[in-house]
């Protein structure tokens, strides 16, 4: 199910110059933010929490997903080299699931360790949350990672589309409309993470058990999906 050289082709796609550029901009901010409240407010349990909830977490772990998980086949598909790539004894389901996997890696890479680096800096990981939050960037890159590749797979406005649910969806509606933080990854994940921090710093509005079952659900349907919209795909280009 996986494939070293697809992984080598996508890992080169993604972390290019420009891409890596744009990879690393969050990350590098949350860590400046870090450093400037650190500075100025000392170490504070509720202040890491809001930092890492509010900027890490509901911001920078969505768009280095789009990012990633846009960037690992939309530009294939784009300018039409995706043809070689299905021309090769490859199975299109090892296809998507190797793009998923690097997709994974490189949103996890961008966004949890600097998650983690910036909760240390914050309070030194007081209450586990540094660890917590951490933890959940780690399972909402899989998740993100599985939706904006399925993205990536069945429209040219990938990022676009990926973008408004990051920043609208997640990030506006979640925190404004009750209802919405149901559908929301970022709740599961944060679900997670109240799981393993400690006190009452950290909340989600939906239950552990249904967060696992969704993160689980989502991740393996957009899985399926793209794989069956890259099967399609490739009989219209054979035709």
């Amino acid at each position: 199910m996986y494939n070293p050289t697809v992984a080598r082709l996508t890992y080169r796609a993604l972390l290019g110059r420009r891409r890596a550029l744009i990879l690393g901009a969050l990350p590098l901010l949350l860590i400046v933010i870090s450093l400037a409240v650190r500075a100025l407010a000392g170490a504070d349990d509720q202040t890491a929490a809001d930092v890492l909830g509010g900027f890490a977490l509901a911001t920078m772990v969505p768009i280095i997903g789009v990012i990633a998980g846009t960037g690992a086949i939309g530009p294939e598909i784009d300018d039409g080299s995706v043809v070689y790539l299905l021309s090769k004894p490859v199975k299109r389901p090892t296809i998507i699931f190797t793009k998923l996997i690097v997709a994974i890696a490189v949103t996890m890479a961008f966004s949890a360790i600097p998650t983690f680096i910036a909760g240390m800096i914050l309070n030194g990981n007081g209450q586990q949350i540094a660890i917590a939050y951490t933890i959940a960037a780690l399972v909402a890159s899989v998740t993100y990672a599985a939706i904006f590749l399925l993205l990536g797979t069945i429209t040219r406005h990938a990022v676009v589309f990926g973008l408004v649910y990051a920043l609208v969806w997640e990030a506006l509606f979640g925190s404004l409309v009750s209802g919405a933080r149901t559908l929301s990854v970022q709740q599961w994940s944060l679900a997670v993470a109240q799981k393993v921090g400690h006190g009452d710093l950290i909340t989600s509005d939906v239950g552990l058990p249904a967060a696992t079952v969704l993160l689980v659900a989502v991740t393996a349907l957009a899985t399926w999906y793209a794989g069956q919209k890259l099967r399609s795909l490739t009989l219209a280009g054979e035709e």
